[in-house]
């Protein structure tokens, strides 16, 4: 079943695009995380360009948060005073993403970029990963609990100025922590189509000392509309976004996250880490194959 992608201007089998979506979506029902990160990299080894990929995945996680922000406002677990400096910087981050965006293609160093960051992050997202989940299974074996970790916020944090109260948080910080954050996030989102909830979340526990009830669905509803915004950037300066595949990566990634949740109820929370560990670092090692490794032809002729 070909199908023909107007902006990556090539043709694709549309049921190995949703089956891509739904793989995403699976590990994301799994482990609880956006899926975003692994998604531009698994459209890159299928042939897609990876701008496109990039582009377009960020508009697949607009649609992939919906849900779960509707359903963490429902809950009452969304801090909306935090998770508007954190799209404000968002925003702001992800206007810079597109002038570094456009610097890099104008360059041609776009491509090579994009890969680069990719290795990067996935390596050291799965090598903590590893350690934490090691340490956890450790712990799990011989029956110590690690020691419960203090909520405070870090200590550059509290040196800055101007604070206000985050009451939904519980926090007394200043608003340019959060406002930085969410710039660093809004870059990433704009330069790799990520969602940013893997590097959110921890740093909004770690670095803000934000409650755990309230992290996830502030996340989300910061993720919702800087991708929100990053779709409508791309499309309007780099023209990359390509709404096709971004419908087929959103249909089999709303089918994958419902039968990964309900995998996810059936393994141990340990070893569903150390399985995600694994995943990212052999994604990682896959995409640094790409970077360094030569074939010896680079292009072929192939005569029917």
């Amino acid at each position: 079943m070909d199908l023909y992608l107007p902006i990556a201007n090539l043709s694709v089998n549309a049921l190995v695009i949703i089956g891509l979506g739904g793989v995403v979506g699976l590990l994301s029902g799994m482990f609880g995380v956006g899926g975003g990160f692994l998604t531009t990299p698994l459209l890159i080894f299928y042939g897609i360009p990876p701008t496109v990929a990039a582009a377009s995945a960020a508009s697949q996680v607009t649609g992939a948060s919906v849900s779960g922000v509707v359903t963490h406002i429902a809950r009452g677990t969304v801090d909306f005073r935090m998770g508007g400096v954190l799209i404000a910087g968002g925003v702001v981050g992800a206007g810079l993403g597109v002038l570094i965006f456009r610097l890099l293609q104008y360059l041609g160093q776009i491509d090579t970029v994009i890969g680069l960051l990719y290795v990067l992050m996935l390596g050291g997202i799965g090598l903590l990963m590893a350690k934490e989940s090691i340490q956890a299974l450790i712990a799990l074996k011989t029956g110590k609990r690690p020691p419960a970790r203090k909520r405070r916020h870090h200590p550059l944090v509290a040196a800055l100025p101007m604070r206000w109260r985050f009451y939904g948080s519980g926090l007394y910080i200043s608003p340019l922590a959060p406002l930085l954050l969410g710039m660093a996030t809004g870059i990433l989102t704009m330069l790799l189509g990520v969602g940013g909830g893997f590097i959110l979340v921890p740093a909004m526990l770690y670095l803000l000392g934000m409650t755990t009830q309230s992290v996830v669905g502030t996340s989300l509803f910061q993720i919702l509309f800087v991708t929100m915004a990053t779709t409508m950037m791309h499309a309007m300066t780099t023209k990359a976004v390509d709404l096709v595949l971004a419908m087929l990566l959103l249909i089999g990634s709303v089918t994958g996250a419902q039968i990964g949740t309900r995998l996810s109820m059936t393994m141990r929370p340990e070893y569903l880490r150390v399985l995600l560990a694994a995943i990212v670092l052999l994604v990682a090692a896959r995409m640094t194959l790409g970077l360094v490794w030569r074939p010896d032809e680079i292009f072929t002729i192939e005569v029917r």
